[in-house]
């Protein structure tokens, strides 16, 4: 064990925010390093990776996509490190991997029940593995490929474009062949849209006439990758061409609610022959070095890349997470541990 960190910092949830209060609901703890037990292993984080969908385990939900945190226990999210410490035979010290652990600066995991990855370690950039190479980009790629079936021609519009998972979905639909539009909220992710990611048109959500803009898609929507939901969904519906599909991948609109609202314009699946499926990345982890050889592909050639927002320091864990939810990042939300 290193002597230069004898303690471990660690964030825990003492209580459901409410809204974006997560200064009230979570605090910065020091306990000790844990030890691994036989088949678990301990990692010392170096990168923690934020995502809007963590935001519903802070809630008292029992109807997500996984059990809520007890209160009390430490707050978690996916992380890659290298490991230091091993009780398990396939894993040794020195790997670098990438899996759910904890906001702190150990985690001490069982591989199969946290998605233990082990990680290229001749990646010239670590962050990619939590970028064009990471859970975020695997999202994109089956909820463009898979499930919304997206052929050369097709009109692609994709919410919440300027973050991880939408600008990695925008890519990979123009990479085959797609006309791919953007939802953003303000000019400067717009901007973004357009200038960087080159996509073909870029809908900002905040401005006046969301619907006129949407009716400017002419010919239809053929494929909507969906991380928002909400009154953005209902808007987006009656713009489907028929026969569209609907991957959704996020519901960040709805995460902080008890009891969502329902969809106000659910009668356009039948109107329009829609087909709606939701995907989570633990149901397609299996395929993750599969899905690598493609995107590393991609992104050595220059067509995938990811822009990084960068937080230094676990202590500010919570300023960063807050830009998820007040628009104030573009791209993947990372901090950075030092140890």
């Amino acid at each position: 064990m290193p002597d230069s960190s004898p303690h471990n910092r660690f964030w825990r949830l003492e209580r459901h925010p409410v809204g974006s209060d997560f200064a009230g609901a979570l605090s910065f703890e020091v306990g000790p390093v844990p030890k691994p037990a036989d088949g678990e292993v301990l990692i010392a984080n170096d990168l923690i990776s934020l995502d809007a969908g963590t935001r519903l385990w802070m809630t008292p939900r029992t109807d997500g996509y996984q059990p809520p945190l007890p209160l009390g226990s430490p707050m978690c999210g996916l992380v890659l490190g290298k490991i230091i410490e091993s009780r398990h035979p396939a894993y040794p010290p020195g790997t670098l991997v990438r899996a759910f652990g904890a906001w702190a600066d150990y985690s001490c995991v069982t591989p199969a029940a946290t998605g233990l990855f082990a990680l290229d370690g001749t990646v010239e950039d670590p962050r990619e593995h939590l970028g064009s190479l990471g859970m975020n980009a695997w999202t994109a790629f089956v909820g463009i490929t898979d499930v919304g079936k997206a052929r050369p021609g097709e009109t692609v519009l994709v919410s919440a474009a300027a973050g991880a998972t939408g600008m990695l979905a925008a890519q990979i639909a123009k990479i085959m062949g797609c006309r791919v539009f953007g939802i953003a909220g303000g000019p400067a992710k717009c901007a973004f849209l357009r200038d960087w990611l080159k996509l073909d048109g870029a809908v900002d959500y905040k401005a006046p006439g969301l619907d006129a803009t949407l009716d400017a898609i002419d010919g239809g929507i053929d494929v909507y990758f969906d991380n928002v939901g909400g009154p953005l969904l209902d808007a987006v519906l009656p713009r489907m061409a028929h026969y569209g599909r609907v991957a959704v991948s996020g519901l960040m609109s709805t995460y902080a609610e008890e009891s969502p609202a329902p969809l106000k314009r659910f009668d356009q699946v039948l109107m329009r022959r829609l087909t709606i499926s939701g995907l989570f990345s633990p149901d397609f982890m299996s395929r993750g070095e599969q899905i690598n050889r493609v995107l590393k592909r991609w992104a050595e050639d220059g067509r995938l890349k990811m822009r990084f927002d960068m937080t230094y320091g676990l202590e500010h864990i919570l300023s960063a997470y807050g830009k998820l939810f007040d628009g104030g990042n573009i791209g993947k939300v990372l901090v950075a541990l030092k140890h």
